[in-house]
């Protein structure tokens, strides 16, 4: 484990990256010794002195693919705070990130609280008041992606904003594992997947980040959004880009992207 000291460095650094769209090297560069657990106490070193409450958690490498690239064989998390809520109404600004890319991912809304360390699948279904289409916008603050897991998860597991969609769809009318979903850019189609890509089933993913959570005294309450991992590869998101995605059985959920200029043009327009 590293110390008080270099864990408040390595948060700094993380955060000032963020906040200057400067991005840093991997912190395994500076710390090969780097742990998971050293990387977690990271992660909620910075989520502790963010003023935006907490309103979920995300899933991440939910995928083997993506758990045999980092040599892992669990998923990890990362936290979702108010201030991550992105509108379908509103064009994001994209220069405000470092490496924006988007993922589709079946969000879960819970209605009860789930249990901590028994948590099990069918507990998640049974507090789960909906499901809801959505898209998560990643990013990373280490330079050109190249992270190792410490890094990714003391990066808040690359997460930066999310986006759902009106549809609410309760769990008994739908198959969580068969959800098929497809992304496009404008009239493009950059990306499909289905729901069991995740973990074979995304209610799998939440059993294990319930269980994972409670491990650090955390539970996952009523009215918070699940985000249990992506349906399919991310894609880069660029000034201009209008992001649509479509969820078998959940409808749609859209997202674009805007530049400073385009902003500040709407808005003397509103001035008007």
């Amino acid at each position: 484990m590293i110390d008080e000291t270099e864990l408040g460095i390595l948060a700094d650094r993380l955060r000032d990256a963020e906040r200057d769209r400067a991005p840093i090297a991997p912190l395994v560069s500076d710390f090969p010794g780097l742990t998971a657990d050293d990387a977690y106490a990271i992660q909620l070193h910075n989520i502790r002195r963010r003023s935006a409450p907490i309103v979920g958690h995300k899933v991440g490498l939910s995928s083997k693919a993506m758990q045999e690239m980092m040599g892992v064989d669990e998923p990890d998390y990362g936290h979702l705070l108010a201030d991550m809520r992105l509108s379908e109404d509103a064009a994001v600004d994209a220069e405000r990130f470092c490496y924006p890319r988007v993922e589709i991912e079946v969000a879960f809304l819970l209605g009860d609280d789930l249990p901590g360390e028994e948590c099990t699948e069918d507990d998640v279904l049974a507090a789960t008041a909906a499901f809801a289409p959505s898209i998560e916008l990643i990013d990373s603050r280490i330079a050109d992606w190249r992270i190792s897991l410490p890094d990714t998860i003391a990066d808040n597991a690359s997460s930066a904003g999310f986006v759902v969609g009106a549809q609410r769809v309760p769990p008994k009318e739908i198959d969580p594992r068969g959800i098929a979903a497809v992304l496009w850019r404008g009239n493009e189609q950059v990306a499909a997947g289905r729901s069991d890509a995740v973990l074979g089933n995304p209610v799998t993913a939440v059993a294990w980040l319930a269980r994972t959570v409670a491990k650090f005294g955390v539970r996952l309450k009523a009215g918070h959004l699940i985000l249990p991992g992506a349906c399919a590869r991310a894609v880069d998101a660029r000034p201009g880009d209008e992001f649509r995605a479509e969820f078998t059985g959940l409808g749609e959920v859209r997202l674009a992207f805007g530049d400073r200029e385009t902003e500040a043009a709407a808005e003397g327009r509103g001035r008007e």
